[in-house]
């Protein structure tokens, strides 16, 4: 997929998620090689805060950071951007290592918890990330053993969070891929039949397959102004039909018309997505349609320059983006339903 960078907008702001590595891990999972664990009482091991200067506080034109004024949370976990890098070949990224962090920050923190920051306070961990291999290989105990270090810190995050920065406000959990990986585990923990529901504003589980009876007390979302409950969706290009991870038991939300069952909204109805050039938020770039047999969600071609070479029907990577704006004011709405 390299080749694509140079041709596609989207692609280029945001990691090559599905990208194949060309540096991974080659022996099995050994925990005495894991990286250093993050301390979360300090602020480097920490992508976004809202008391500090960083990627999540930026805005496309006509948006405001509201972040000052904001009385609820988001706890954003970002996607893998540990994937293709030469010369470290441990199962998961070193939460000190520069390079890595400046690549989660200018992709997904730029482009997907800025998302978030007209509405919520934006807290997003770093965390020891899995490779991205973990989820291709075929050595499924040092894949699941990487998951779970870099949900471990996920889980230390979100308790330091709570007991220094909450203050008891309500919360909105958003996730992109493996972010929402440790997202649902992190509901399943935390907020599923605990008390801690009763400050769920709503959860964004995006990108990854989300059942819809995942949980037992947090359904999916069935209305734009619900509460209390999750959005899931994957998206293809329509007509698309993945071979894998497709069921009509998996939840699919539709994020311009917020419904779940099968109705096509047409990308007139799409308030505005944010591609490369991130100042500019460019209204009715895609469809929706929820496909329930399949468990995804489909979408056109998507409408921009160069979307002619928009040719691969996985568009895993836009998942927030091509709907950017419509998440944006769908979390809004949702934060003053759930004060109503």
């Amino acid at each position: 997929m390299p080749h694509l960078t140079h041709s596609l907008p989207l692609f280029t702001a945001l990691s090559l998620l599905t990208a194949c590595a060309s540096v991974r891990p080659t022996e099995s999972y050994d925990p005495a090689l894991a990286p250093p664990s993050p301390d979360y009482a300090d602020p480097a091991y920490w992508a976004a805060l809202p008391e500090r200067d960083d990627l999540a506080d930026l805005t496309p034109n006509g948006l405001e950071d509201r972040q000052a004024e904001a009385e609820v949370d988001v706890f954003f976990l970002h996607p893998t951007t540990y994937t293709s890098k030469r010369g470290y070949e441990n199962w998961n990224g070193p939460v000190d290592w520069d390079e890595l962090n400046e690549r989660t920050d200018k992709s997904a923190i730029k482009y997907q918890a800025s998302l978030f920051n007209g509405v919520g306070r934006v807290y997003a961990p770093r965390y020891r990330q899995a490779h991205i291999y973990s989820y291709f290989t075929e050595d499924t105990t040092s894949a699941l053993e990487a998951f779970d270090l870099a949900y471990q810190d996920v889980k230390a995050a979100f308790e330091y969070y709570l007991e220094h920065y909450n203050q008891g406000r309500p919360i909105i959990i958003a996730a992109h891929s493996q972010g929402a990986t440790h997202g649902k585990r992190l509901l399943k923990e935390f907020f599923d039949g605990k008390p801690l529901r009763n400050r769920l504003v709503v959860a964004y589980l995006v990108g990854m397959n989300i059942e819809k009876e995942e949980f037992v007390t947090i359904p999916p979302c069935q209305e734009p102004y619900s509460t209390g409950c999750f959005c899931s969706w994957r998206t293809f290009r329509y007509g698309k039909e993945p071979k894998k991870y497709v069921s009509p038991d998996i939840a699919v939300t539709n994020p311009l018309s917020w419904k779940t069952d099968g109705g096509s909204v047409p990308r007139s109805e799409n308030k505005g997505a944010v591609l490369k050039d991130f100042e500019r938020v460019r209204p009715a770039v895609s469809s929706a349609k929820v496909v329930e047999q399949l468990g995804i969600l489909w979408t056109h071609r998507p409408r921009f320059f160069g979307s002619f070479f928009f040719f691969n029907g996985n568009y895993h990577a836009g998942d927030f983006n091509l709907y950017y704006l419509d998440v944006r004011e769908n979390a809004r709405e949702r934060v003053g339903a759930f004060w109503k």
